[in-house]
């Protein structure tokens, strides 16, 4: 990052004291939490807990309890049972702090966790205490995948499936049913992405984003980016789900759905770096998706075939809005808010969160954290009136969780917190969920 201009302006007093004490200035000190904002008109939201995964060559889920004031604590490590990897760059060295180069190497369905070990080829599903929501259990034993360095994971509860991207040697999707009693089945075969990479992968560019289901849970997205310098372009990846029941709830029986055999691609105009994703609430799918090379964009993704009879799960998908993040340095995550109805963006270079619009991506405000002292930010989530974003450290930092609370609408956003997590993750971190 270029040096901040000189200011020539002459503090007063309590200006100088507000830049010499953080507190002073808003930025409170370290692991300490301000009051929430207070909202007179919506009542004030939390989660339960937040959770992440260290990624590290014992792989654990770090779960932090959630205060009603929205603010975090120390919470437990739980192991995954399998062991974290490093992508690497260009030049052959560990590609931190984005060390799986992917957004959701978590996530939550009902009371289920599911996470990715990367370096053993093997997907977790831990149980989420009903009583103590950072107290988890391991279900069952973790499931082999028949591809290399999984890096991201969606879960449908509606149809008990558990999807997860690959991005080494051999990247794609593969899936399993998942239940209560017998935890996760066999993963069935992969469905390749052919990038042509190594394991562990060489990235940023071509290397899997992130794999996400539609709101209806009847179509699994996945973001995959391009590479502009070998002139390949990213896309989007659509499959079906299909034999889908109804009735699942991830109670312990198989409803036998699974995920089609083919997907349809698409590059939609304008994009190609294709990262973090979050299909629009109230929309069937229209996706709010970041991309590296110029900022953020609004995709609509819709059914081509037009014949009225159906017989064709073919997927187009179009920008409805593109929009430059002035500044960026690798604009890749992204989150939505339901208590502001916008989306929330970071950056791995920057330490800011960008608040923008669900109608035409337009940027409705910025958010400087550079006080806090991280280098920037990643994966995040939203979680009643607040959002929650995860720094790893770079071996200089400690990695940290940042809590902003939105719970005054649009344009209110407010660090209320930064917790170091100092004994629970280091620089490898990864991941963001958020439990409800």
């Amino acid at each position: 990052m270029s040096p901040l201009p000189i200011r020539t302006l002459i503090l007063s007093s309590v200006a100088l004291l507000a830049l010499l004490i953080p507190e002073a200035a808003g930025f409170p000190s370290r692991n300490q939490a301000t009051p929430a904002l207070k909202n007179t008109t919506t009542p004030v939201t939390v989660g339960k807990a937040v959770y992440l995964i260290t990624n590290d060559g014992i792989n654990s889920v770090v779960a932090l309890p959630v205060s009603p004031d929205g603010t975090v604590s120390a919470g437990t490590l739980t192991k995954t049972g399998g062991a974290g990897s490093v992508a690497l760059n260009t030049n052959g060295q560990p590609e931190t702090p984005d060390a799986l180069l992917s957004q959701s190497a978590l996530t939550i369905a009902g009371n289920f966790i599911f996470a990715v070990n990367a370096a053993c080829n093997t997907l977790s599903m831990l149980l989420i205490s009903p009583s103590d929501p950072t107290s988890l259990t391991l279900v069952g034993q973790a499931a082999s995948i028949p591809g290399d360095f999984p890096n991201t994971v969606a879960a449908s509860l509606r149809h008990n499936l558990v999807c997860v991207g690959t991005t080494g040697a051999r990247s794609g999707i593969s899936c399993t049913n998942f239940s209560s009693s017998s935890g996760l089945g066999k993963m069935d075969r992969l469905r390749p992405f052919g990038l042509n990479q190594t394991t562990p992968p060489v990235g940023p560019f071509n290397t899997v984003s992130q794999t996400f289901f539609s709101e209806d849970e009847s179509t699994l997205f996945t973001t995959v980016k391009g590479d502009p310098a070998a002139n390949k372009t990213g896309f989007l990846s659509a499959f079906s789900v299909q034999g889908a029941s109804q009735s699942g709830r991830g109670g312990g029986n198989s409803i036998g759905a699974s995920l089609a055999r083919t997907d349809t691609r698409n590059s939609p105009q304008g994009t190609a770096v294709l990262f973090g994703s979050q299909v629009i609430p109230g929309t069937k799918a229209n996706i709010f998706a970041t991309d590296a090379s110029f900022g953020a964009a609004i995709l609509s993704v819709v059914d081509s075939d037009h014949r009225g009879g159906g017989g064709s799960d073919t997927k187009a998908a179009k920008v409805l809005a593109r929009v430059e993040v002035p500044g960026q340095k690798a604009t890749c995550w992204a989150t939505i808010s339901p208590a502001t109805g916008t989306a929330f963006v970071t950056d791995v270079g920057v330490n800011r969160l960008i608040e923008m619009s669900l109608e035409d991506a337009s940027i409705l405000g910025e958010l400087d954290l550079s006080a806090n002292g991280d280098p920037g930010l990643i994966d995040l989530r939203a979680g009643g009136s607040f959002v929650y974003a995860l720094s790893p450290g770079n071996g200089t930092t400690e990695a940290a969780v940042t809590v902003v609370d939105v719970s005054g609408g649009k344009g209110s956003a407010k660090m209320v917190q930064h917790f170091e997590l100092k004994g629970l993750a280091g620089r490898n971190a990864m991941g963001m969920a958020v439990l409800v």
